[in-house]
């Protein structure tokens, strides 16, 4: 992942408001309990009452934050802010209980790495930026550490600095792969999205089919009714031309309608016959032969190895993954793409290859993960962020599918997908 990236990247990301509430009255109630301890059982002494001041502004803004704040869900802008005020609030905290002597000095990394995954890369280069300044202050202005007596705690310097050295070390590693992986997952449920959204298409388009054999059905007989009312109007009126071409009309009008509405019954018909059982063979000829009709390209098929016919259900992730496949080969392919089936009892396998450049050597390992990019020149100017390939991978992966990705030494890419049988046929 490029860093620049994740400042490109604009993202409507939004915290939701029950999470920061309990998140933080956690926070709260940790460091009340926290200092009381010291100060009564401990008998350490600390500046009780300022700390007791600065917790309750945490607590007056978590209460502003559950009953007056009326959203559900809170922008980056105002998770942000929150944040803010949380480290903030925290730093101040420390202060007077230490500073960076302070154990709990770690828990100025937390809403840095809150923001890492759930916030933009940018509300969260500030809250880090913002953290190691208030690391490097608390490490040189302070109360002393709570103590009992005579006792202090001394350490040496070099010990002293190697602490906020330590914790910004850590802040910076867990925020950068929190960051990369709240990105990777945000994309990731995108692409999850849009596929769900290509596999309800399909399914309404399907519907939609059946809903309109329905209506062809349901409107042949009041269609019949009109026939037979105006055919006897004509009857009650044979000499008034007038009306008579009236009627005519309305008679052939209703005969028309009759005749569309049988055609789309008999289609729709016909078209649930196909849709639901088909060999993979012909499914394979008709995607191949859909893109020779907008391609000049050769889509050669060869299936002699093939012992059994597979009858399969004909379902949009198998259609719709295998078209992807096809797709991607024809476009980048130079002159020819072969689509090769073996079958038998047990394994199904399915070669998809072209003479194209083949994959990029640079996305090669990332092959089926969503908005990929090559900068190899010869394919960026017809590649896409690598979505297809991902729902492609998707689909056929929900179907019992194995996807691999291998390039050819000459040149060429070839996809293999493979099934059991027995997961593919009807």
């Amino acid at each position: 992942m490029i860093l620049s990236e994740l400042f490109k990247k604009e993202e409507n990301l939004q915290l939701e408001k029950r999470t920061l509430v309990i998140l933080r009255w956690i926070a709260i109630f940790g460091q009340i309990s926290a200092i009381l301890i010291v100060n009564f059982i401990f008998n350490l002494n600390l500046p009780l009452l300022s700390c007791l001041v600065i917790i309750s502004f945490g607590a007056i803004t978590n209460f502003y934050l559950q009953y007056w704040f009326k959203k559900s869900e809170l922008n980056n802008l105002e998770s942000t802010l929150f944040l803010f005020h949380d480290l903030l609030q925290l730093s101040f905290l420390l202060f007077f209980t230490g500073g960076i002597q302070n154990p709990f000095i770690l828990f100025l990394i937390v809403p840095s790495i809150v923001s890492s995954t759930l916030l933009t890369f940018k509300s969260t280069l500030l809250l880090v930026i913002f953290s190691i300044l208030i690391i490097l202050i608390l490490t040189f202005f302070h109360f002393p550490l709570p103590f009992s007596g005579k006792l202090h705690f001394h350490v040496p310097d070099y010990y002293l600095y190697s602490i906020p050295v330590a914790i910004i070390i850590a802040m910076l590693f867990l925020t950068y792969f929190g960051a990369r992986f709240g990105f990777a997952s945000r994309q990731k449920a995108d692409a999850l999205t849009k596929l769900e959204l290509i596999i309800a298409r399909e399914h309404e388009l399907e519907s939609i089919g059946h809903q309109a054999a329905a209506a062809a059905h349901s409107l042949g007989t009041p269609l019949s009714t009109i026939t037979v009312v105006a055919s006897e109007l004509k009857k009650e009126i044979p000499n008034n031309e007038k009306y008579t071409k009236d009627v005519d009309l309305l008679i052939s009008q209703a005969k028309r309608c009759s005749e569309i509405l049988k055609k789309i019954s008999l289609n729709q018909i016909e078209q649930d016959k196909f849709m639901s059982n088909v060999t993979l063979q012909n499914l394979l000829t008709e995607i191949g032969k859909s893109f020779e009709e907008i391609s000049e390209k050769e889509i050669k098929f060869d299936f002699s190895k093939s012992v059994k016919d597979i009858l399969i259900k004909r379902t949009p992730e198998i259609t719709y993954g295998i078209r992807n496949f096809i797709g991607n080969a024809v476009k980048f392919s130079k002159k020819k793409v072969n689509i090769n089936l073996l079958t038998s009892n047990r394994k199904t396998t399915l070669i998809i290859s072209d003479d194209g450049p083949g994959f990029p050597s640079d996305i090669f390992s990332s092959l089926g993960q969503p908005y990929i990019s090559s900068k190899n020149k010869k394919i960026n100017h017809n590649s896409g962020l690598g979505l297809g390939t991902f729902i492609g991978k998707t689909l056929l992966e929900r179907r019992g599918g194995i996807v691999n990705f291998s390039n050819f030494d000459e040149g060429g890419a070839k996809v293999l997908i493979e099934w059991n049988t027995s997961d593919l046929e009807v």
